[in-house]
């Protein structure tokens, strides 16, 4: 008798949770994108990866995807759920402010590549107008799936981003009416079918917000004093789903709805904790979706083609960043944020797949010809975070040409070199100003490095990898280097460095634990701070202070915890000396060295 628990249900849920609890943590752990993992698991698991071997090896249906359709709706609820989480960490306030970027550059964007994409296969392949256009207008959309996980909502090239597809989802549903009203096979009275359902749309997103702001508020309060995580969580579905059938029912995307939903609940006290209870489940469907992507993409058919599905790939991504960089830099975007939004939403969108659908049912274009345009969205999908990578690399190249005002370095040294500007480094250049001592800090991320030069603060864009910057630094005539990034193998390399061009620099670094230090230390640094020893000894004065416990036994035992600590760094540095874990100071004329 089979066990009940043998059927493709589970065996798919097997699949999926071992994609989500085994693979990708090892991905993370490699510094790969989520992203990428959850697409090769597609192309694994998929019926054109080890799903066509399952005639042969039956074994394999334990580990393949055995109805890939009978997953979709999952793959559905995950994309709702992060328009969800979207509109939770905006406001109305926030999404006002955006209206120049997504009524103007969205709409511009949109139009510009849709057009610049049909007008190029209208001429290339002799395909009719209408469906020319149809296929531009698809293959312009973006993956709001893919590039706000990767780019978020808070940055530059996030809130850049999320304007244009936010602009995107709200147009999808008319572009399909469009299309249809465009077929030969469309009904007459078309145009007023969608002037109908236009105003049933309208109606439903205004019943929303209007029910919303009275009904939620009190829903929300009614299941917080019940104090049960499971009722808060089933009222926070049931809202995401209802407003998304509410909103699919009279034609528009489910995805607004959920939208919405998010920007009614971030309105209410209760949007913080709705954001962390619902964070797993957004995950993990999001991960499906991923999963389905890479189910899609046949590369035996690929490799059979791969001359024309590369053509027909790079050519999307390179007008649409194009069109994208060059309305950008006309909204006055700066150069780095406009290059690398375009390079990143330059591949096809999961809605595109929607789009090509309709075409074709319409009969704008032939099924041949949407199902080869389906496998290079699919394609354009699955290079989305590589295409990440890229556009941060072309920014960072733009930004160093550009003209920007750059900190100078005076012909007798730059006093102080502080190599990264983050918390820590800005503190440091803080303390260094208050006693006039002069300095020039390094930074990486040109986000940090305008702000900061904003406020008056002498950084210079850079990555301290490359050597010719650190010539450029001249450390020879330097006072003394500070290393304060977060990052221990660039740390101890940089130190090396450094030691090997300057043997009497003083070189300062950050390190994150004693063990950390010890590396520092052999690699020749003068001092290195293991930032978790010193907060967990202040941590430990300070409750035992706040306890009752005499101040004099406190400081002792901090002492000589500090002592052995000392030790253990001297015994994993192999040194001769103490490591210094306190300050010195010299005196102005007698050159005495004092503990602090």
């Amino acid at each position: 008798m089979a066990s009940p628990l043998a059927n493709a249900g589970f065996s798919d849920a097997l699949v999926i949770l071992g994609a989500a609890g085994l693979v990708i943590p090892a991905f993370a752990r490699a510094k790969i994108s989520p992203v990428i993992g959850f697409i090769m698991v597609g192309l694994l698991v998929g019926p054109f990866g080890l799903g066509a071997l399952v005639v042969d090896y039956p074994w394999l249906y334990h580990f393949t995807i055995s109805d890939p359709h009978a997953i979709e709706p999952f793959a559905e609820f995950g994309i709702v759920l992060l328009l969800f989480s979207i509109g939770l960490e905006l406001s109305f306030k926030r999404l006002w402010s955006m209206r120049r970027l997504v009524f103007g550059v969205g709409a511009a964007e949109l139009i510009g590549a849709g057009g610049a994409i049909g007008i190029g296969l209208h001429m290339l392949t002799g395909l009719d107008w209408p469906g020319s256009m149809a296929l531009g207008i698809a293959l312009a959309l973006s993956s709001t799936a893919l590039v706000l996980p990767i780019a978020g909502t808070s940055g530059p090239v996030g809130r850049t981003a999320f304007a244009m597809l936010l602009f995107e989802d709200l147009a999808l549903v008319p572009i399909i009416f469009i299309l249809g009203a465009l077929g030969p096979m469309a009904a007459a009275g078309g145009l007023a079918g969608f002037a109908r359902v236009g105003g049933a749309a309208v109606l439903t997103v205004a019943i929303l917000f209007v029910g919303g702001r009275f009904f939620l508020p009190r829903l929300f309060a009614q299941a917080a004093r019940t104090k049960s995580p499971e009722l808060f969580l089933a009222a926070s579905l049931l809202v995401v789903i209802a407003a998304s059938l509410a909103t699919g029912a009279v034609g528009l995307s489910p995805i607004v709805g959920a939208l919405i939903a998010g920007l009614l609940i971030a309105e209410t006290d209760y949007h913080s904790e709705v954001e962390v209870i619902t964070a797993p489940f957004k995950g993990l469907a999001l991960g499906v979706f991923l999963i389905t992507v890479g189910m899609s993409v046949d590369l035996r058919a690929v490799a059979a083609d791969w001359g024309a599905y590369f053509l027909g790939i790079s050519a999307v991504v390179a007008v649409k960043a194009a069109v994208t960089f060059v309305l950008l830099r006309l909204a006055g975007i700066r150069g780095g944020v406009a290059v690398e939004t375009g390079v990143l939403m330059g591949s096809p969108s999961e809605t595109t797949l929607i789009v090509l659908g309709a075409a074709a049912q319409a009969q704008l274009i032939a099924p041949g010809l949407a199902s080869f345009w389906q496998t290079v969205t699919a394609i354009g999908l699955t290079i989305t975070p590589l295409l990440s990578m890229l556009g941060k690399r072309a920014a960072r190249g733009l930004e160093q040409r550009s003209d920007l005002p750059d900190a100078e370095i005076s012909p007798e040294g730059p006093g102080t070199v502080v190599i990264g500007f983050g918390r820590v480094g800005r503190m440091v250049c803080d303390m260094l100003t208050v006693h006039g001592q002069p300095y020039v800090a390094v930074e990486a991320n040109i986000d940090a490095v305008m702000a900061a030069r904003a406020e008056g603060y002498p950084v210079i864009f850079g990555d301290v990898v490359r050597p010719e910057l650190v010539d450029r630094l001249n450390l020879g005539r330097a006072k003394a280097l500070i290393l304060t990034m977060d990052d221990p193998v660039l740390s101890v390399t940089l130190t090396r460095r450094v030691r090997g061009w300057v043997p009497e620099l003083t070189i300062v670094a950050r390190a994150r634990d004693t063990a950390h230090a010890a590396e520092l230390y052999k690699a020749g640094a003068s001092d290195a701070v293991p930032e978790t020893l010193e907060s967990s000894l202040q941590l430990a004065e300070a409750v035992l202070t706040d306890l009752g416990v005499a101040v004099g036994p406190v400081i002792a035992s901090i002492h000589q915890k500090r002592d052995e600590l000392r030790q253990e760094i001297k015994a994993a540095a192999e040194m001769v000396a103490l490591p210094r874990l306190k300050r010195v100071r010299r005196g102005a004329a007698t050159g005495e060295v004092a503990e602090i």
